[in-house]
């Protein structure tokens, strides 16, 4: 269900923007539009999403010219509610606000009744999972109930700004007003970890580049080094800052909140903006401008917390996953951080992390103490985050400032985890919707664009070798199979994989797998892809496929792109044949396969691309453009003796590069006898996906044939293209397991397996999945899945190639070889007679 929405006009009555549409969809009220603005939000009392606009928008640029920002486009949601929410848009101090009204109940009424017939439809489906359910209680069933009623969790795409390094951004869009001589107040409450606060300390000292007041509060450390180490240390401390330095000593264990409370009222009595910080936090240079500047340049921010290796939402390389960082990281993590634009690496957020936090004076004045329910700590500042939200302050987090955060060093990991249970409750029961506001922060993670970045500055720290960077697609099959084993692999080996997906409408999704779990981003931008891979100097670039790409033309130039600098390889996989041809199976316009000797001469349509922009690609300009990727590359891998030699064919200068490494099949099936089905009669399976290029057709005119003939039956494990229906004799079973292929098998009383494909594949898995059960196996003789089908059928006797002129054109011969065959196999005293 949606609605129309409205022009966004500014003060003066200018249009600076359009609401486009305002979408009720899953529980979640979605606005989308353009606006000429800094940041665009949806608020709704405490609840807030916002960012800055991310998404391409050529038709607005064309109406409104090169002035307004470069990526206009916005999309914003928040969790379904009666009441009304307001759009606000913010361009330097100042605000606009639009009410953005919900959808009444009787809009929800018709909405419902509309959903009802389909909802029971859903319903009647579900009922065969449902019964298996009550029988066997499999999760599976469970899974399968939830999809079939739409309560599927859909993971939303996380779009990153394009423009997030300072690099790519130009020089006026660069200028900010100078906070030199902005003094802050930094309190740094102590107990006990005695062991980290030199390099604290000294840090504090070195690298804070604000005018300061540091208020140290000691906390009758049970560490009896502790206070005699502060005192001789502000002693020594050079005679111009020892002012600047408040040393508290408490009397008795007050505890952290009270420890904080009593250096706020000094603070406080100061007049400056507050960063508190806890004694395991370990700054990087130039880290207090860059932490403060948003509390002077943007409205109503009372707080501002750094990305951290431990801060929760504000986690990198993976949010919510603690991690502990080797020495001097932290450093080479925060000079990333540093090239980021400010603005760029800014979100709203639900909370404030206290391990390192900027506070606005006015919030402080506002809310002025942290609650003491919360002691000894853990929760307080979150507390304090909520009762100053309430007085219309906002939270950001900050990826452009990248703090070491050595967590529990305090309380103990034990005694932490049960004062963190306890001190949420608190905090659940207080503020209701608290929990699902962060929720919705770790689902749509507005600072993924700079975790990204960070995760990626990271990694680069962990490995010696060359970081896997694979170009892969989002289509499934046999190629993504193969790419998750090998990002398995590298994760075995205790590394970290990057994998960049092509996608539809010019999407590049970016995932960094780790042990700690994956960080996933969508960018629209080559330009900002090759950013964040240049992140990693030592990188081998692994091209798997690239099918599904908007532009495919620049797919090898981006490929040479991603792989530049002395410390890059580049591997191109060939999972199909896209490097040969836009007709990736090498089929022409009539779906026949035939050798391309030369390019030159080819104007078969199949073989002509046509760009997003109109231009038209020959076959000897796509040939060129991957001819510069396979000169850069490294090493060629194929998996099959046929692949390597169309390709060699294909690209002669690569030969040398060129290695056969066939995909590992661990399948250790049992081996059946050939069966028949309850008729007695023959039973030819095929395994799989079947589209056009996997011989749908082919089938499809098989299957008439045994319609009239009635000479055997004809059984797909797996599932058809529906445009070309099977006769009704012939049965399907749907998607099937591997595991369960010689239970199915036998089920249906399989004689021998058919392999169909009318293209030279690359690898068949289908094609060793059949062979692997020892029936005989037939398919034609073309690509890898003949040459597995031939070195079988020499060991066994049993199965073969055929001619592939035998497919459409006259499946009565394929069928007559088949049939043929399974006589001699299952009555050899006939042919001996």
């Amino acid at each position: 269900m949606q609605k129309q929405g409205q022009a966004i006009v500014n003060l003066s009555g200018q249009i600076v923007g359009h609401i486009d549409f305002i979408a009720l969809r899953k529980g979640r009220i979605e606005v989308e539009g353009w606006a000429d603005v800094s940041q665009v939000a949806l608020v709704r009392g405490t609840e807030r999403s916002s960012k800055a606009p991310d998404i391409q928008r050529p038709d607005v640029r064309h109406a409104y010219g090169d002035s307004i920002v470069p990526t206009p486009g916005f999309r914003l949601d928040l969790p379904f509610d009666l009441h009304s929410c307001f759009l606000v848009c913010a361009t330097g101090a100042q605000e606009l606000s639009l009410k953005i009204d919900s959808f009444d109940t009787s809009a929800l009424a018709l909405m419902r009744r509309r959903l009802f017939l389909p909802f029971m439809m859903a319903c009647m489906r579900s009922i065969p999972a449902y019964l298996r359910w009550r029988l066997r209680r499999n999760p599976e069933d469970r899974a399968e109930i939830k999809d079939q009623l739409g309560l599927g969790i859909e993971t939303p795409k996380a779009y990153m700004t394009p423009y997030l390094f300072a690099a790519d951004v130009s020089e006026g869009d660069k200028t900010q007003t100078d906070i030199s001589a902005e003094p802050v107040t930094i309190i740094l409450p102590v107990f006990n970890a005695f062991d980290l606060l030199p390099e604290v300390l000294t840090r504090v000292l070195c690298h804070t580049d604000l005018p300061f007041e540091l208020i140290v509060v000691e906390d009758c450390s049970t560490d009896a080094a502790v206070r005699p180490f502060l005192r001789e240390w502000h002693k020594a401390c050079n005679p111009d800052i020892q002012d600047q330095i408040h040393l508290i000593e408490n009397e008795e264990n007050l505890g952290f909140i009270g420890s904080v409370n009593r250096a706020f009222d000094m603070a406080l009595g100061f007049g400056h903006h507050v960063i508190l910080l806890n004694s395991d936090a370990f700054v990087p240079k130039a880290w207090a401008s860059r932490l403060v500047r948003p509390l002077l340049e943007h409205l109503r921010v009372a707080s501002v917390t750094p990305m951290s290796n431990d801060a929760e939402i504000f986690n990198a390389p993976v949010m919510c996953r603690g991690i502990a960082l080797k020495e001097g990281v932290c450093d080479r993590i925060d000079a990333v951080a540093a090239r980021l634009v400010p603005d760029a690496a800014l979100a709203d957020a639900p909370t404030g992390v206290g391990f390192c936090i900027a506070m606005h004076k006015d919030a402080l004045r506002a809310v002025p103490s942290f609650d003491r329910a919360f002691d000894p700590g853990y929760g307080e500042e979150v507390d304090w985050c909520q009762k100053v939200a309430k007085k219309g302050w906002r939270h950001l987090g900050h990826g452009g400032v990248f703090v070491e955060h050595r967590s529990g060093t305090s309380f103990g990991s034990g005694k932490k985890a049960k004062l963190v249970a306890a001190h949420n409750k608190i905090v659940s029961d207080r503020y209701p919707h608290y929990d699902h506001s962060v929720q919705d922060f770790i689902a749509n993670d507005p600072m993924v664009a700079p975790r990204l970045a960070l995760a990626l500055a990271w990694a680069a720290e962990q490995q010696t070798g060359k970081i896997p960077v694979y170009l892969g697609h989002t289509l499934g099959g046999g190629a993504e199979f193969y790419l998750k084993r090998r990002v398995a692999e590298d994760l075995d080996k205790g590394g970290v994989a990057v994998v960049i997906r092509a996608a539809a409408k010019g999407e590049w999704p970016v995932e960094l797998h780790t042990k700690h779990g994956v960080t996933r981003g969508v960018t629209t931008s080559p330009q900002f892809l090759r950013r964040l891979v240049g992140l990693l100097p030592r990188r081998r670039l692994i091209y798997s496929c690239g099918v599904g790409a908007e532009n495919l033309f620049e797919l090898p130039g981006l490929l040479v792109d991603l792989a530049a600098g002395s410390g890059s390889e580049l591997e191109i996989l060939f999972h199909d044949y896209l490097p040969l041809s836009p007709s990736y199976t090498l089929l022409d316009s009539d779906g026949r396969y035939a050798p391309i000797r030369t390019p030159h001469d080819t104007w078969d349509k199949a073989h002509v691309y046509h760009c997003p922009d109109g231009r038209i690609v020959s076959l000897v300009e796509w040939r060129r453009a991957w001819a510069m990727a396979m000169l850069r590359a490294d090493s060629v891998t194929v998996f099959s003796d046929s692949s390597r030699k169309i390709v060699s064919e294909a690209f002669p200068d690569a030969s040398p590069k060129i290695k056969v490494a066939p995909h590992a099949v661990a399948l250790k099936q049992r081996r059946l006898t050939p069966g028949n089905s309850a008729e007695g009669k023959p039973v030819i399976g095929v395994l799989g996906a079947i589209g056009f290029q996997k011989g749908a057709k082919v089938l499809q005119q098989i299957s008439l044939a045994l319609e009239q003939s009635g000479d055997a039956q004809l059984v797909v494990i797996g599932y058809m293209d529906p445009a070309y229906p099977l006769a009704d004799s012939a049965r399907i079973h749907g998607p099937y397991d591997v595991r369960d292929v010689p239970a199915l098998a036998q089920r249906y009383g399989v004689s021998c397996w058919l392999i169909p494909s009318i293209w030279p594949e690359t690898f068949s898995y289908t094609t060793h999945e059949a062979l692997a059960t020892g029936l005989p196996v037939w398919g034609f003789d073309l690509g890898a899945q003949a040459d597995a089908i031939k070195r079988a059928s020499v060991k066994s006797g049993q199965g073969g190639c055929l001619p592939l002129d035998h497919s459409t054109k006259n499946p009565e011969r394929v069928l007559s070889t088949i049939l043929s065959a399974h006589q001699s196999y299952t009555c050899p005293q006939s042919q001996s007679a």
